[in-house]
C-alpha cells in the first residue's frame, strides 16, 4: 500500500514515534493531535497538519488512530468533525487505541455502511516498542482488510496477528493487560523485598532476569524503578482504564480475576495520590511507601 496517504491521529508517548516510522517507510502523512505543538517535528519532516480528524481523513486512504480513552475514539470517529464524516469509500480505518471490544464492533459496523474497512489493532510495547518499531500488534476485523494494511503494521511492529472478527484485537489486548497487571505486582514486590533485605537491586535484577522470573516488565521497567525513574512509557491513568475495561468484559463472561482486581486497587491508590501521569513502574512506590 506504499504510496497511499495516511491520516494519523494521536501523537502522544507512542504515536509520534509510530508516525515517524511510517514517514520513514515512504508514506505521506496528514496528522492531527489535540496539542498542535506535538506535531511540530513531524511537520518539519514533511507531514501535513490537519485542524480536525475529519480534515486528516478527507484525503487519506488509511486513517490510523492511537488516543487515550474510548471517549476519545468516540469523538474522533463519530463526532461532528470526526473521521467518518469525510472518510471515502474503499478506505481503511485502523484504531490502535486500547479500547472496548463493543466500541470496536460499533466502529466496524458504522464504517462498513460507508464502504470503509475498520480494524481494531491495539498494541503492546510502550514507548520503547514504539521507538524501536518492535510493537506487538493484536488485530480484529476482516482478514482481507488486515492483509491489505499489514505492510503498514510491519513498519511499526515485529509480532503482528489477526485474532478474528471486529473486537478480537481488543480482547487480545485485554488478555495482555491482565498478564501485565499481576506481573507488575510481582516485579515490584521482588525489588522492594531485595531492597529491604539489603541486596544490590541492580545486581539481583541482572541475576534473575535470565531465569524463570524473567519477563518484559522485569527487563525493561525494573531498571527504571531501581533508578527512581517514573517517567511514563505508559501512563498509570491509561492502565487503570485498561484494567477497568478488562474487568467489565470479564464480568460479562462471569469470570473472576482476583489478581487484576488487586492490581487495579493498588493503581487506584497511586492515582488518588496524584500519580496518574506517572509510568506504570511507579507501582514500586506503593510498596516502598515513598
Amino acid at each position: 500500500m506504499n504510496g497511499k496517504r495516511i491520516g494519523f491521529i494521536g501523537l502522544g508517548v507512542m504515536g509520534a514515534s509510530m508516525a515517524a516510522h511510517l514517514m520513514e517507510g515512504g508514506y505521506s502523512l496528514t496528522v492531527f493531535n489535540r496539542t498542535r505543538e506535538k506535531a511540530a517535528e513531524l511537520v518539519k519532516k514533511g507531514a501535513t497538519w490537519a485542524d480536525t480528524p475529519a480534515a486528516a481523513a478527507a484525503s487519506a486512504d488509511i486513517v490510523i488512530s492511537i488516543v487515550g480513552y474510548p471517549r476519545d475514539v468516540e469523538e474522533i470517529y463519530f463526532g461532528e468533525a470526526g473521521v467518518l464524516s469525510t472518510m471515502k469509500a474503499g478506505g481503511y480505518i485502523v484504531d490502535m487505541t486500547t479500547s472496548s471490544p463493543a466500541l470496536a464492533r460499533r466502529l466496524y459496523d458504522a464504517a462498513k455502511k460507508q464502504g470503509v474497512a475498520a480494524i481494531d489493532a491495539p498494541v503492546s510495547g510502550g514507548d520503547i516498542g514504539a521507538r524501536n518499531a518492535s510493537l506487538v500488534i493484536m488485530a480484529g476485523g476482516d482478514r482481507a482488510a488486515f492483509d491489505a494494511v499489514k505492510p503498514v503494521f510491519e513498519l511499526l511492529g515485529r509480532t503482528i496477528r489477526c485474532f478474528g472478527p471486529a473486537g478480537s484485537g481488543q480482547y487480545a489486548k485485554m488478555a495482555n493487560q491482565i498478564a501485565i497487571a499481576s506481573n507488575m505486582m510481582g516485579v515490584c514486590e521482588a525489588i522492594a523485598y531485595a531492597k529491604r533485605a539489603g541486596l544490590d537491586a541492580a545486581e539481583l535484577l541482572e541475576t534473575i532476569s535470565g531465569g524463570a522470573a524473567g519477563s518484559w516488565s522485569l527487563s525493561n521497567l525494573a531498571p527504571r524503578m531501581i533508578r527512581g525513574d517514573y517517567a511514563p512509557g505508559f501512563f498509570i491513568k491509561h492502565f487503570i482504564k485498561d484494567m477497568r475495561i478488562a474487568l467489565d468484559s470479564a464480568a460479562e463472561m462471569h469470570l473472576e480475576l482476583p489478581g487484576l482486581k488487586l492490581a487495579k486497587r493498588l493503581y487506584d491508590e497511586l492515582s488518588a495520590r496524584g500519580m496518574e501521569d506517572s509510568g506504570t513502574q511507579a507501582l514500586l512506590q506503593w510498596y516502598l511507601k515513598e
